[in-house]
């Protein structure tokens, strides 16, 4: 569980190194049958935002640990973008695309931790 908290850790760095907000870590581990154990979810305000978010995640990832994501789809679209670290998933949406899929509420017996935004 220590490599997940890491982990989670800097994916939070390379979301706030972009301005990404609405940080929201949903806590999977203690559902059976999830996928994963944790979501990390953020949102960018503009496509643009949303890939250069991705972008930092991957590299902060990589350039600590050497680990390169399994996935990744919804780069080029960049209104939701998901990246797929076994244990962890990161989920980067366009506010209306966020606010339709709503994935925070899916998973209702996960345990939720909201970040505060930084300027």
């Amino acid at each position: 569980m220590e490599e997940t908290k890491n982990l989670v850790a800097l994916i939070t760095k390379g979301i706030q190194d972009k301005k990404g907000h609405g940080i929201v870590i949903a806590d999977l581990s203690a559902i059976d049958g999830t996928i994963c154990r944790c979501f990390v979810i953020c949102q960018g305000n503009s496509p643009q935002q949303v890939e250069a978010i991705a972008e930092s995640v991957s590299d902060y990832v990589r350039e600590t640990t050497g680990e390169k994501p399994v996935n990744c789809a919804g780069l080029g679209n960049n209104q939701w973008v998901a990246i797929d670290y076994v244990d962890v998933i990161v989920h980067i949406f366009l506010p209306e695309t966020r606010a339709f899929y709503d994935i925070e509420h899916l998973w209702e017996d996960a345990r939720l931790t909201r970040l505060a935004d930084v300027d």
